[in-house]
């Protein structure tokens, strides 16, 4: 429930940005620059909430974290410059980074628990909650401004952190992820080895080749249909919408395909099939054909981010969790404006081809991974 709220308060504030961009009266730089607010914030408090998770516990802080986002996603709609909407997305940027490195800590145990892969069903669960609420903003944003919108997500969300914080605070791991089988050997708090410092990156580096695709995809798929393949504006739209929504299928079945394949497999197999959807989506005559290379795209992709930030989680724990989580955001703001700078020199269909670069990589990385353990 806490990754389908985070999913669906994002993806509710995300709809209402041109409305916030009126209202403030603020240019596309200076909106530009005040969205920076969001990055800031989450990357700034994705390395504390890795040692706050450590110190009460993940369960707590992603509690505490369902209270904060619901809170801060009404305050951008109560502004009226682009000053005071930076300030206050660093305040919502902070809490949404927050929760994403607490609530993937706190599956990350309860994986180890249940001895099955189901990661992949909780990022499912924040792409079906960011459907929700991109298609109930889109339904409800001619009749209700952004202030009575925001608000009313803020009320839905405090209602499910009410309904749901209370079941996962009254449950403690019997043993955390990352806790060694042998405490006296070692304890949780003892710093990682220099070899383990690495994998976690090498993790945290294949998160960032899949988030890099996502944001690309996001920013630019749309364009790339509309301006070089000649679509109907509303059959561009669909580009990222059928992205997503292989996505989502891919990860309702990460789990089967976790268990039938192994982690290793899993990330090769879905990092080459990324990659040559991405070829086939960037580089196709047709339209049609490139919505066909999107869908493919989701598909691979939808397991690599999960696989890596559980494998980071299992080796360190929280602070596991969030140098991967912070890999991986920043791989999804470099994605954008990698991908414009590129159209600039080159084209956009190019440009589009180092989706496809990186997912290979990844799965290139994932393979080279294949031995990974605590030891």
């Amino acid at each position: 429930m806490f990754f389908a709220l985070d999913g669906f308060l994002f993806a509710g504030w995300v709809v209402r940005i041109p409305a916030i961009k009126q209202q403030t009266g603020a240019s596309a730089s200076t909106l530009g620059l005040a969205l920076l607010g969001v990055s800031a914030g989450a990357v700034i408090t994705m390395m504390l909430t890795g040692r706050l998770c450590r110190r009460h516990g993940s369960h707590a802080v992603t509690a505490a974290c369902g209270v904060l986002l619901p809170l801060s996603i009404a305050l951008p709609a109560q502004t009226h410059s682009a000053l005071s909407l930076g300030l206050v997305l660093l305040v919502f940027g902070a809490a949404y980074g927050g929760m994403n490195v607490a609530m993937n800590s706190a599956a990350v145990d309860l994986v180890a628990e249940l001895r099955r892969p189901v990661m992949p069903s909780f990022h499912a669960a924040f792409s079906l909650g960011g459907m929700v609420g991109a298609g109930l903003g889109g339904l409800v944003a001619g009749g209700l401004s952004a202030s009575a919108h925001l608000f009313l997500l803020a009320g839905i969300g405090l209602l499910v952190t009410a309904f749901a914080g209370p079941a996962l605070l009254r449950h403690r791991p019997a043993r955390t992820a990352y806790e060694p089988r042998t405490p006296r050997q070692q304890g949780p708090r003892q710093k990682l080895d220099p070899r383990a410092r690495r994998i976690v990156l090498l993790f945290g580096v294949i998160a960032l080749c899949t988030a890099y695709g996502e944001g690309a995809l996001a920013d630019w798929g749309a364009l790339h249909l509309e301006q070089d393949l000649g679509a109907h504006p509303g059959l561009a739209a669909a580009g990222y919408a059928l992205f997503a929504l292989t996505m989502t299928i891919g990860r309702l079945t990460g789990t089967l395909l976790l268990e039938r394949l192994g982690q290793t497999r899993t990330l090769v197999l879905g990092g080459l099939v990324a990659a040559a959807g991405m070829l086939l989506g960037s580089l196709a005559p047709t339209a049609w054909l490139a919505l066909a290379g999107f869908a493919v795209t989701g598909l691979g992709l939808a397991n690599i981010f999960p696989v890596a930030v559980g494998r980071a989680g299992e080796l360190a724990g929280p602070s596991g969790v969030a140098a991967a989580s912070t890999l991986g955001y920043g791989g999804m703001l470099l994605g954008p404006p990698a991908i414009g700078f590129l159209a600039d020199w080159f084209s956009l269909p190019v440009a589009l081809t180092t989706v496809a670069l990186l997912a290979a990589g990844a799965a290139a990385l994932g393979y080279g991974a294949r031995n990974a353990t605590h030891a």
